[in-house]
């Protein structure tokens, strides 16, 4: 079994994988949001690629909990991405996600520019983490 975390972004989608035992999150890349939905495409190579089973899709709760626009968006585009897929995907709250990986590239001094680019992968890293954590008895 091998999970697949998703921190999507209508600009960028951050993916992150677990390892076969399904214990640790590894970031992986950062796929770019184009209109000719070639963001798909990728990222079921990536899920053919490392034998995926699960996807775990970040979920933007506002902070009291409710579900707003981008919320739904996120639920309408999973379902999608179930049907494309052919995989079982779950969704998951990401509250914080993106400020904690800020938070950690900040700590390791990472420019700027660099944690721009790497954000989104570490957020579904650290969102998929949560979600393996929540499996263990």
């Amino acid at each position: 079994m091998r999970f697949m975390g998703i921190d999507y972004g209508t600009k960028r989608i951050g993916v992150a994988i677990s390892d076969m035992g399904c214990t640790m999150a590894h970031p992986l890349e950062v796929v770019e949001v184009k209109a000719d939905g070639s963001c798909m495409s990728r990222i079921r190579e990536i899920a053919n690629t490392y034998e995926i089973t699960h996807v775990i899709v970040g979920l933007p709760y506002n902070m009291d909990g409710s579900i707003g626009n981008i919320a739904r968006q996120v639920i309408q585009w999973s379902k999608e991405l179930e049907v494309f897929l052919g995989l079982p995907v779950e969704l998951w709250d990401e509250r914080l996600t993106s400020f904690e990986a800020e938070t950690v590239m900040m700590g390791f001094n990472v420019k700027p520019r660099k944690r721009k680019k790497a954000i989104d992968k570490i957020a579904a890293g650290i969102l998929l983490k949560s979600y393996l954590d929540s499996l263990d008895p």
